[in-house]
């Protein structure tokens, strides 16, 4: 089913001139600005939709954006292009485009979730030391599109490239936040990475299950790992078995991966809200 786009004006829902079978195709052709991206469930509830929206706002902050987001008109928006659409759960994206800030491209496509075998056997992930974002707290346009390559470019059976810092700290996956287990404790970055909605909700979580620090793992830490996972909003907790050819732990999802991600379905089902 194609992907339906609509601009959220001051006089309200607009068409596109364009057409697109897919968020990812719809990509190529929004102008330059910021977005969030996320899933329903049950065809309209949402979950930390306030919280997209806040990040949405520092990210125009961070790249000179002026812009002030009527969040009941959005929220109103996607619901009438969800019910009229009528694809059950989906996956949409909000834009707001720099020379239009006034504006808001609403993209909405079927959800479909990742496959259950990539939560039952993990994921193989390679890091990418080339590849780092000019202005990481702030998601833009311009990093989906250069994300895009860098996916069309991934080997056969990579799920996830990891961005590096320039001393090698494993920082965050091309779209989503990185996380080691090492020695009994949780490790992810907080400073340098866009700071993940799914995030949020780990680093809420995980304390009453295994100790947090909140700083990278080194890439030379990569063989010593114990566990590893991502997580982004729109696929929770995906366990990471293998981490640039090197087996992580026994190289199936580890016994603390799979309690967070216990942990984080529950939470996601006590905390669901409509829109």
């Amino acid at each position: 089913m194609p992907c339906s786009i609509k601009r959220l004006t001051p006089e309200g829902l607009q068409p596109v001139d364009y057409h697109a079978e897919s968020l990812a195709d719809a990509a190529r052709y929004e102008l330059d600005g910021v977005y969030t991206v996320t899933n329903t469930y049950d065809t309209t509830k949402v979950l930390k939709l306030s919280a997209h929206l806040d990040r949405l706002e520092d990210s125009a902050r961070r790249e000179g954006i002026p812009v002030t987001l009527d969040r009941s008109r959005i929220r109103a928006a996607l619901r009438e292009m969800i019910e009229t659409c009528g694809y059950g759960d989906v996956r949409f994206r909000i834009t707001i485009p720099r020379d239009q800030p006034n504006e808001a491209v609403l993209s909405i496509e079927p959800f479909a979730p990742p496959p259950a075998d990539v939560y039952a056997r993990g994921v193989r992930v390679v890091t990418l030391p080339e590849s780092r974002r000019d202005n990481p707290a702030a998601k833009t346009t311009g990093w989906m599109e250069r994300r895009s390559a860098l996916q069309r470019a991934m080997p056969p059976g990579i799920y996830e490239g990891l961005l590096l810092s320039e001393r090698g700290d494993l920082l965050e996956g091309m779209s989503s936040n990185f996380y080691a287990i090492v020695a009994g404790e949780l490790r992810t970055a907080v400073e340098g990475i866009l700071a993940g909605i799914a995030q949020q909700v780990v680093l809420e979580i995980a304390p009453t299950i295994i100790p947090v620090e909140r700083k990278p793992v080194h890439v030379e830490d990569i063989p010593r790992l114990d566990e590893a996972f991502i997580s982004s909003a729109s696929r929770g907790i995906v366990p990471v078995v293998e981490i640039d050819g090197v087996r992580i732990g026994d190289g199936a999802p580890g016994p603390f991966t799979r309690a967070l991600r216990e942990a984080y379905l529950a939470w996601v089902r006590t905390n669901l809200e409509e829109l």
